[in-house]
Formats: structure tokens, sequence, C-alpha cells
């Protein structure tokens, strides 16, 4: 007779939902107030002038213009 073994479940097989962080707008292009700049976790940029920051650390544009982005400080912070 011919049988087969019963196939184990796997225990792998689950990954979570990407966040899509990161810069969405770069140095040099053109905004309008509202504009979702950064998409980030932390403080890993700091705001500017015109720039706002949410509740989940996102930078936004508060006023349409140019987008720059520079360092600061003596840790050189973005």
């Amino acid at each position: 007779m011919a049988h087969k073994k019963a196939g184990g479940s796997t225990r792998n097989g689950r990954d979570s939902e990407s966040k899509r962080l990161g810069v969405k707008i770069y140095g040099g292009q053109e905004v309008i107030a509202g504009n979702i700049i950064v998409r980030q976790r932390g403080t890993k940029f700091h705001p500017g002038k015109n720039v706002g920051c949410g509740r989940d650390h996102t930078l936004f544009a508060k006023a349409a213009g140019v987008v720059e982005f520079s360092v600061k400080g003596p840790k050189q912070r973005k």
C-alpha cells in the first residue's frame, strides 16, 4: 500500500506591511502648503522655516515654496 505522511504546518510566512517612510519631496522641488516633505520615525529631519511637524514626526509645508535641506549645529543635524 502506498502511504503519504501528513505534511507539517509551517511557522513562517508572516511579514508586516511596509510603512512607506522617507523623503517624499527632495531639495529644489516646489511645494504648496500642506504637502508632505518627509515621513519618518522620530526627528531624523528637523523642521525649518515654514515647515510643520506632525504627531508622527511627519514634516509638512506650511507655505508654498522650494524645498531646501541643510545641516545645522555642532552635530550637523539635518
